[in-house]
């Protein structure tokens, strides 16, 4: 009975200590893959092969991103496109930041 009790308490203990070490790991936020976010920065100077300080339809459908769902990029820079002279600019990359409430 004494050996039954013991097993029992060690299985609960490290059922305990498991679930406590995973409460403390960090949290991954929902729909993230894993991939650091570039910054606005860096998105420029990669996506602007003809370094004019902008970046053309052409050049973000050029991008690998692009590639892989040509259709969701065009979509993607047309919203990104605030004035709708075909291009982008530093200030479109960069996302607003939401006002709290």
């Amino acid at each position: 009975m004494k050996v039954i009790t013991s097993l029992l308490a060690i299985l609960s203990l490290s059922a305990v200590t498991s679930f406590a070490a995973e409460g403390d790991a960090p949290k991954k936020p929902e729909g993230d893959k894993g991939k650091p976010k570039m910054n606005p920065e860096e998105m420029m100077k990669r996506l602007d092969t003809d370094k004019d300080g902008k970046v053309s339809k052409a050049e973000f459908l050029a991008s690998p991103n692009a590639k892989k769902d040509e259709a969701k990029a065009t979509e993607r820079f047309g919203k990104m496109d605030k004035n709708s002279d075909g291009s982008l600019t530093l200030e479109e990359l960069t996302p607003k930041k939401k006002k709290d409430a």
